[in-house]
C-alpha cells in the first residue's frame, strides 16, 4: 500500500485557466486521476482493523488526503463538483476514528478538511 501511495499517486495541477474548461483534456485527464486517488484512498481504509490504525491513517490521511486530494478539492470552484469531491471523500473515512472524539472535534490529520467543509 505504501509503495502504491508513494510511487503510483499523481494528480496533476494546471494553471486555473487551463482546466476552466471541462472538455479539455487538462481538466479530464486531473479529474481521472483525482477519482483514481480517491478509490486508492477508499481501499486503504478498508485495511483498518487489520494493519494498525496508525499506518492506515497515515497513508490514508497524512498522505493521500493531505498531499494529493485535499489540494485539488481547495482548487475546484465551490459549487456541486466540489461538494461531491468532499462527499466521495468523507464517505471513505471509517466511523471507527470518530466514536471516541468529543463532539465538534475531528482527527487532527482533518483539520484542514474540516476547515474548507465550514467554508
Amino acid at each position: 500500500m505504501k509503495k502504491s501511495v508513494e510511487e503510483d499517486v499523481f494528480v496533476p495541477f494546471y494553471p486555473k485557466s487551463t482546466v476552466e474548461d471541462k472538455s479539455s483534456p487538462c481538466f479530464k485527464f486531473q479529474e481521472r486521476r483525482f477519482w483514481s486517488a480517491v478509490k486508492l484512498l477508499s481501499n486503504v481504509v478498508l485495511w483498518d482493523g487489520i494493519v494498525q490504525e496508525n499506518k492506515v491513517r497515515d497513508l490514508g490521511l497524512s498522505k493521500l488526503l493531505n498531499r494529493y486530494l485535499l489540494l485539488n478539492i481547495l482548487n475546484t470552484p465551490l459549487g456541486p463538483d466540489n461538494i461531491e469531491k468532499c462527499k466521495k471523500v468523507v464517505a471513505c473515512l471509517p466511523e471507527r476514528w470518530f466514536q471516541e472524539l468529543k463532539s465538534g472535534s475531528s482527527l487532527p490529520e482533518l483539520v484542514n478538511l474540516c476547515q474548507h467543509l465550514e467554508h
